[in-house]
């Protein structure tokens, strides 16, 4: 019972997401979500010249010791979308979902956007708080646009982060 209050946050590398760790992120998607992204789906994806990803791995663990989470983004004529992002059960609740939001947001500035988009179910509050602690807000709803396993029906909050770019490219001038 005491070790909660012992213990602590684990440490995650978070890296650029590459081929290799296409069936993995689809793994991590199967746990998270009721259709999830085959490997194919994210190499497709992966390929695209306007999208990026990151892959976050425990903190002295190799590669081979599995991938803890992944966001997927896309950014193009100077708006973005964050197209999924995953983190395994097993290290849910230790601040991944803000790391690889953060590096996603971050290359999305580097890319020139200065909007993200994204697209949350209605149900998923713990979701929801990080997408409103990083300053994302709603901006619309699609009703009954996510099918759950029991065939109902729940609607997407679309939500949307505008990007201070100007700020972010006079602070990586030298």
């Amino acid at each position: 019972m005491l070790e909660k209050f012992f213990s602590r946050k684990l440490e995650f590398d978070i890296l650029p997401m590459e081929n290799a760790h296409c069936r993995a992120a689809s793994v991590i998607h199967g746990e998270r979500f009721s259709r999830g992204w085959s490997d194919g789906e994210f190499h497709e994806l992966l390929g695209q010249e306007t999208v990026g990803g990151f892959v976050a791995f425990q903190s002295g663990l190799s590669s081979h010791d599995g991938v803890a989470g992944f966001v997927l983004s896309r950014a193009a004529a100077g708006e973005a979308e964050i197209l999924s992002i995953g983190v395994t059960p097993k290290v849910a609740r230790q601040g991944l979902g803000w790391r690889l939001m953060r590096a996603a947001i971050a290359d999305i500035v580097a890319r020139d956007a200065a909007t993200v988009f994204l697209e949350v179910d209605e149900t998923n509050t713990a979701a929801r708080g990080l997408y409103s602690k990083l300053g994302f807000q709603k901006v619309a709803e699609r009703p009954a646009y996510y099918a759950g396993p029991d065939g109902k029906k729940t609607a997407a909050h679309v939500m949307r982060l505008d990007l201070d770019v100007s700020r972010s490219a006079r602070s990586a001038k030298p």
